[in-house]
């Protein structure tokens, strides 16, 4: 994968690992601010799994059932995890 796709899905992992963690600390009297991170966690999950997606086809990434793709950012590097 090239650096700018690390990038890309960098920010997405971020960005939803960020919002984990808003989620645990929310109350439940702020309804709005609750409303606004399970939609953008949807967004976010969504583009999430398209990425993954559209790099396995792109780059023809084995499978394994029960397995699942890793990421080393420093490398630039996906593997595979089974199980």
């Amino acid at each position: 994968m090239t650096p700018e796709e690390r990038d890309e899905i960098k920010a997405l992992f971020e960005r939803r690992n960020g919002l984990i963690e808003l989620s645990k600390i929310l109350t439940a009297d702020n309804n709005d601010l609750y409303e606004k991170i399970v939609k953008d966690m949807g967004q976010t999950g969504s583009k999430f799994q398209d990425w993954w997606d559209t790099m396995a086809q792109k780059y023809q990434w084995e499978s394994a059932v029960g397995g699942n793709w890793e990421i080393d950012f420093n490398k630039c590097q996906i593997f595979l995890v089974a199980p």
